[in-house]
């Protein structure tokens, strides 16, 4: 568990999980919108994972792109999927 990786090697990784957040993102609000009406806690429950994974890309953009995805209207993500 003590693998040495280079830089560039940890970017690749970072953007690799980067495409993972987003999907599982899309994912969630789509479950979310499916279960509003059948569903209220499974909704509640999606939505929950919707933030937690909006969460995530807020930090990994800043980190990948730092300044470059300041939106104070809530959402941070903007350059390339």
């Amino acid at each position: 568990m003590t693998d040495v990786v280079d830089s560039d090697e940890l970017l690749r990784r970072m953007h690799r999980a980067r495409a993972c957040a987003v999907e599982q993102e899309r994912t969630w609000r789509t479950q979310r919108e499916e279960l509003r009406r059948t569903d209220p806690e499974g909704a509640r429950e999606a939505a929950v994972r919707t933030m937690a994974y909006e969460a995530v890309l807020r930090v990994l953009d800043e980190v990948l792109t730092p300044g470059r995805h300041t939106d104070p209207g809530g959402s941070a993500r903007g350059g390339s999927d």
